[in-house]
């Protein structure tokens, strides 16, 4: 099948986009990239105001004959529904930030969405991955009690934000994947599954898969892909390993990432948990033809060899089902 492999550039924006189309293609080994929209990598409100813009992203790429199938606007995506306070200033571009008024950021940051489907549209591609945030995952645990209409009305909000915004996407022909993710709405099987009610199911919304998020968690990957076949609209590979030793738990202790003393973290594809030939199988089956698409973190290694290592062990991990039974051969 040799799905195309792409890097996510979203933990390489320090990096100018065409010094990491070089890395990508010539050191690394990657078939396209998925461009983050921060840094210099994909710029919405300059996609809309210069006609060039996309055709001048699209042309580097070309030049390093590297494939486009995404975007990705997690970060502003995530002020959309989060109850804002300092920690989204530092995420944030500063004109969606704005004075930091809690509710202006909430509504500069659904007209960025609404813009980034529109420069989408522009750019050429059809999904644009992200985050929804979330106004009730402060709620995660029940104390003191959490009355069950609290609960109903961040799943209201969601649908009275994210709709207009789904409209706009609809317009443009674009389809946005949420990453399941904690922090967000929906953040395993059930709150998926809820977020698409509250949204109508309506088709301008799936789902970016990630199998990190889930196996922490102790969410099976492999049972989301079989619970939304027709919600997949692109995939990350990225890896996590759960080392829980009787000290702490998956809450993590308020440890920073590559601390040892975590409950779990992130690694380099192929170096922790994520049995990633049982998600090529099930890709498989619900018959994905999208990208594979490498979000590395790993605290512990240096990026460059774990991006290039992370490559090669996906192309080698993925494969096309089968066109035959192996015991046709046994019958006349």
């Amino acid at each position: 099948m040799a799905r195309p492999v792409t890097l996510f550039t979203g933990q390489w924006a320090d990096l100018p986009l065409e010094e990491l189309c070089k890395k990508a293609k010539e050191d690394f080994g990657y078939d396209g990239l998925e461009l983050a929209c921060w840094g210099d990598h994909f710029e919405v409100q300059k996609a809309l105001e210069d006609d060039t813009y996309c055709s001048r992203k699209r042309d580097l790429l070309e030049k390093y004959d590297l494939q486009l199938f995404s975007i990705s606007n997690h970060l502003v995506g995530q002020a959309v529904l989060d109850r804002i306070d300092e920690r989204h200033q530092a995420i944030l571009p500063p004109d969606v930030w704005g004075d930091g008024d809690p509710d202006g950021v909430n509504e500069r940051a659904i007209q960025e969405m609404k813009d980034t489907a529109r420069a989408a549209q522009k750019l050429g591609v059809d999904v644009v991955n992200g985050f929804t945030g979330s106004s009730i995952w402060h709620l995660i645990y029940d104390f003191p009690p959490t009355p069950p209409a609290m609960i109903d009305a961040g799943f209201e909000l969601l649908a009275e934000r994210w709709n207009p915004i789904l409209d706009v996407f609809q317009e443009c022909g674009v389809k946005f994947a949420l990453e399941v993710h904690p922090t967000e709405i929906a953040f395993d099987i059930y709150s998926a599954e809820r977020a698409l009610q509250a949204l109508d199911n309506r088709e301008e919304f799936g789902f970016n898969f990630d199998p990190s998020h889930l196996i922490w968690q102790g969410v099976d990957p492999v049972e989301f892909i079989r619970f939304f076949p027709d919600r997949i609209y692109h995939v990350h590979m990225k890896d996590a390993s759960v080392t829980l030793n009787g000290r702490t738990g998956i809450l993590t202790s308020h440890l920073v990432w590559g601390d040892a003393r975590r409950g779990w973290d992130f690694r380099s594809v192929g170096r922790g948990g994520v049995r990633f030939e049982e998600i090529i199988r099930s890709l498989n089956a619900i018959d994905y033809q999208g990208p594979l698409s490498i979000e590395w973190e790993d605290i512990g290694m240096d990026r460059e060899q774990g991006a290039a290592e992370a490559c090669q062990f996906v192309k080698n991990v993925d494969f096309a089902p089968s066109g035959h039974r192996f015991d046709d051969a046994f019958g006349d």
